[in-house]
C-alpha cells in the first residue's frame, strides 16, 4: 500500500540577515521541534496562493511574491511530505506565531544549527546557507 504524499507550501521567510521559524504543537507530527512556516496546499490551489494563505494565517504575513528554492520529498514512516520550499523575502506585516500555542522567532543564519528541525528540514537550512553565506 502506498502512503500518501502531503504536499506542503514551505516559506523561509527572510529579512536583515535572519530567518523567521516557528516551533510545532507538541501534539502535531514532529511536535516540539522548529520549523519553516507553512501548510498544505489544498486540491486545485497553486503553491504560491497556499503560501499566501498559511503565512497569513501562522505568521500574520501578506506575501507579495517568493523565489522556489527546493522541492523536497521526505518519507518519515509514518508520513510522506513533498515540500514546496520557496524564499519569502517580499513581505508586509510583522511576522509572529499567530496560530495558538505556536512560538515563532527570528534567528540569525549561523544559530539555525542550535534548533532542532526535523529530518526533510536539513536540506533546506543547507541549500539556505550556500544561498546566504558568502
Amino acid at each position: 500500500m502506498t502512503k500518501k504524499v502531503v504536499h506542503v507550501a514551505v516559506g523561509v521567510i527572510y529579512k536583515d540577515q535572519q530567518l523567521f521559524i516557528c516551533k510545532r504543537p507538541d501534539d502535531k507530527h514532529q511536535g516540539g521541534l522548529w520549523e519553516f512556516p507553512g501548510g498544505k496546499v489544498e486540491q486545485g490551489e497553486s503553491v504560491f496562493t497556499a503560501l499566501q494563505r498559511e503565512l497569513l494565517e501562522e505568521v500574520n504575513l501578506t506575501v507579495n511574491g517568493s523565489e522556489e528554492l527546493m522541492v523536497i520529498e521526505h518519507d518519515y514512516g509514518d508520513k510522506c511530505v513533498r515540500l514546496d520550499v520557496h524564499i519569502v523575502d517580499d513581505f508586509t506585516g510583522t511576522a509572529h506565531g499567530a496560530e495558538k500555542r505556536q512560538q515563532g522567532k527570528w534567528v540569525a543564519l549561523n544559530e539555525l544549527d542550535d534548533y532542532s528541525f526535523p529530518a526533510a528540514n536539513v536540506e533546506i537550512i543547507e541549500k539556505i546557507k550556500q544561498k546566504y553565506e558568502q
